[in-house]
């Protein structure tokens, strides 16, 4: 099978894991603060991916000689960034409905190519940009039109948007150098929840007894969303450049508003389901253009 199409396949079954997690996110703050959720969620991903380590890479990376420097650098840098999409993920959802959130977080579509532009100096494929506008109004069309007040939520989990697109960068980066998916993904799990340990510890009322209480959300957010979602994004990225693999996964957005109706009872009008089928448009045009001009051009 084609490895570009395995990629796109892992960045959209990612998504879905990543949109249906809000409802899991959502449900999951009733004796447990944002922080204390994170911490938990990323936790759970490291142990879960442990088995696959040390049974696909551990060997592998033991008889490769690497930079422990580096990588241990580049780890902190994806584990903060993890800490902070996830921390202001879970605040917003205090302050905002499931969809909004989604929607505002998929917001990386537009940010991930400007950096990797303007930092980077990274060439974009001209159908990256149409597809980012289409997008933009997609969201705004999931979102309620009519509250020109924008809530604290909402700007929370914009915010938290400039993380998730420097950690999808980031890990583009270090995929180059350090070609392990799972140690990458189990790294930046474990140095995450760390990071969201600390706040969760001194301003939030974090026990045992109260995780458990939040455990099947914590489950699904952790060893499936977290775990199993950023190792399919790891997997995504070893084929496919950051700014179109950030438009697959702008689906997350999608699933999470369809979720969030048929779960929570959170109404999507006929201008949100448009602006779903303009995000799915703007999905498979970012994809197929590329394809299209390759081939009218004689190239493989």
């Amino acid at each position: 099978m084609n490895k570009n199409l395995v990629s796109v396949i892992c960045a959209i079954s990612c998504s879905f894991l990543w949109g249906t997690a809000f409802i899991a996110q959502d449900m999951g703050m009733d004796y447990i603060g944002p922080f204390s959720f994170s911490a938990g969620r990323m936790f759970l991903g490291f142990i879960a991916l442990i088995p696959f380590f040390l049974f696909f890479e551990f060997k592998k990376i033991k008889e490769k000689k690497i930079s422990f420097n580096t990588a241990l650098i580049y780890l902190a840098l994806l584990g903060f960034f993890l800490c902070g999409g996830f921390a202001l993920q879970q605040y917003s959802l205090l302050y905002t409905d499931v969809a909004n959130s989604a929607i505002f977080t998929i917001f990386y579509v537009l940010i991930v190519p400007a950096i990797s532009y303007f930092l980077f100096s990274k060439k974009i494929h001209w159908s990256v940009w149409p597809s980012v506008f289409v997008c933009i109004i997609g969201a705004f069309l999931l979102t309620e039109i009519d509250n020109v007040n924008v809530r604290l939520g909402d700007t929370l989990v914009l915010l938290g948007a400039f993380f998730w697109a420097f950690h999808i960068v980031c890990l583009s980066k270090f995929l180059k150098l350090f070609n392990y998916p799972i140690a990458i993904t189990m790294g930046s799990c474990l140095i995450g929840s760390i990071f969201a340990f600390i706040p969760s510890w001194a301003f939030e009322n974090i026990s045992l007894g109260n995780l458990l209480m939040e455990k099947n959300e914590l489950l699904y957010a952790g060893v499936l969303s977290s775990g199993v979602g950023f190792l399919l994004q790891a997997y995504s990225q070893q084929n496919l450049s950051p700014a179109p693999v950030a438009i697959i996964f702008s689906l997350e957005g999608v699933f999470a508003a369809i979720f969030g109706w048929i779960l929570l009872n959170q109404f999507l009008s006929d201008l949100k389901i448009f602006g779903i089928v303009l995000i799915l448009f703007a999905v498979i045009f970012s994809q197929l253009a590329p394809i299209y001009v390759k081939k009218s051009h004689g190239r493989n």
